[in-house]
């Protein structure tokens, strides 16, 4: 499902209006129409219904409006509530709240009395308040009134999207209307996704308004949700006849004295992803560890800093392992020693094989390399938001409150696949393409989760799946993974689990 941001939503509407092939009255009605479509659907027959429509001064309002007339014809109960004086409502949406029938009251909203005082012993609410264009605080009346719809437990339909939520990052100008359904117009918007928004919106459905396809594609809209259809769509074609060798060899570089279950969650990651071979450099000191823990993986023992972690000294050893690897795995459990720093940044330069970067990898990774790596090297960075935070000079909140930006630029201006983690994990491409994950859930925050997702996406890699989309069918899967095991119990499960759940996601993927 494609995403876009409230610019590309304004581009569309008003690429549309410009060309003749849709008036924006037309727009709007096709959009209150396809909303009372969906309220039919999700709560059956409105006749007799009691419904509030609450109408802010925009065309969100407009829409509004045109919701209120529909659900009037059927048969519903309607009231429609202004937060500003009529005559403040203007273009389309004046046009649209003059259509109203007389018998559905409208009644202006203007002080705190108002508000306070009013009924909402209804059975529907239409968030008709605030759209797209919000860019400030909700303060006064209207988040007033947003308090008390949320708190009066009446169910609630947004209009193209929960007033009170960004439009391109799903953050919350202050408060926010809980909606249980969001009928979003043209193409979903990225801050619907989003969290904390995403939390806000409750069912997500698109309404087809008539943006004609030409206008859609002038859009050059290159952000997508991820979902079973999208997922499905990037698997890897595999033969009946083909054998190990032909569904890759990955090398993994990781663990350290203390951090041997990050190398082994990362082997048994790659393995479950379907990867033919998997090797592990490792420190000899460690390897009786790794050869007990991994049955399915061969270890290289490398002597390095005393033997229990992988330096610079080893880089030699590592170079002539990587021949015939499709790629590597570098960084779960590989410990900070400068040493081994050190090795990570040689790898990143020097090294021409798709790495995976993940953990320590990326805690001490030297961002000229890069940049110096060549254009056609393929580098996939798997950071938390602390790790994107260190690697950009941002802090945390700055990075979760701009997830799509973010990571966006910085694939971009590296020339690499940014994988950012957290709900709703953000994928990041260099030529500009942007994902954001449907699956996952809270209780996938424990120890091991990232090290699994890193062995898939190189598992992926080494099936020669594109980088992006490689990205985009591990971090899908990961989190279907935890989905699955989330229906056994809400949290409690282990990253070992998880992996080995991977297989019965592809088997839902390939039977969808």
């Amino acid at each position: 499902m494609k995403i876009c941001s409230a610019a590309q939503s304004r581009f569309l509407d008003q690429t549309t209006i410009a060309g003749n092939h849709l008036s924006g009255l037309e727009l709007m009605e096709n959009a209150g129409r396809g909303t009372v479509a969906l309220m039919l659907d999700y709560y059956g027959d409105c006749k007799e219904r009691r419904v509030a429509v609450f109408a802010g001064p925009g065309n969100n309002g407009g829409d509004g409006f045109v919701v209120a007339r529909h659900l009037h014809e059927l048969g519903a109960e309607v009231s429609v509530f202004l937060l500003v004086n009529p005559d403040r409502v203007g273009g389309d949406a004046a046009q649209n709240l003059q259509r109203l029938p007389a018998e559905i009251v409208v009644r202006p909203l203007l002080d705190q009395e108002a508000v306070d005082s009013l009924s909402l012993q209804v059975d529907i609410i239409v968030d008709a308040l605030l759209g797209t264009g919000l860019t400030r605080e909700v303060t006064g009346l209207f988040a007033r009134l947003i308090d008390r719809i949320n708190r009066s437990g009446v169910p609630v339909v947004a209009v193209d999207i929960p007033s009170g939520l960004d439009a391109d990052s799903g953050v919350l100008w202050g408060c926010c209307l809980k909606a249980d359904l969001t009928a979003t117009y043209g193409v979903a918007k990225t801050g619907l996704v989003q969290y904390p928004g995403a939390d806000y919106v409750g069912r997500l459905e698109v309404v087809d308004i008539g943006i004609p396809a030409e206008v859609l594609e002038r859009a050059a809209i290159t952000s997508s949700y991820l979902t079973e259809e999208v997922a499905t769509d990037l698997l890897p074609q595999r033969q009946n006849n083909a054998h190990k060798g032909s569904h890759g060899h990955i090398l993994v570089l990781a663990g350290s004295r203390g951090k041997t279950g990050a190398a082994v969650l990362a082997a048994h990651g790659a393995l479950r992803s379907g990867v033919g071979l998997v090797s592990l450099c490792v420190p000899e000191g460690l390897n009786t560890i790794f050869e007990g823990l991994c049955l399915e993986a061969m270890t290289i023992p490398l002597r390095g800093l005393a033997g229990h972690a992988l330096t610079n000294s080893d880089f030699g050893e590592i170079v002539r392992a990587a021949v015939g690897k499709r790629c590597l795995v570098v960084g779960p459990g590989l410990g900070l020693a400068p040493g081994t720093v050190a090795l990570v940044n040689q790898v990143v330069r020097e090294l021409e094989q798709p790495l995976v970067l993940d953990a320590d990898a990326l805690n001490g990774l030297e961002l000229a390399g890069l940049t110096g790596s060549g254009a056609d090297r393929v580098r996939v960075l798997t950071p938390h938001p602390g790790e994107m935070a260190r690697l950009t000079g941002l802090t945390t909140q700055e990075v979760q409150n701009r997830r799509l930006q973010v990571a966006g630029y910085f694939a971009r201006q590296y020339g690499v696949v940014v994988v950012l983690k957290g709900a709703a994990t953000v994928v990041a491409g260099p030529d500009g393409e942007l994902a954001v994950n449907s699956t996952g859930n809270h209780g996938m925050g424990t120890g091991g989760m990232g090290d699994v997702l890193s062995g898939v996406i190189a598992g992926l890699l080494a099936q020669q799946v594109d980088p992006f989309q490689a990205a985009c069918l591990a971090v899908y899967s990961h989190g279907r993974a935890g989905d699955l095991l989330m229906a056994q119990g809400s949290y409690g499960y282990l990253a070992s689990e998880l992996a080995a759940m991977l297989p019965r996601v592809w088997a839902e993927l390939h039977s969808a």
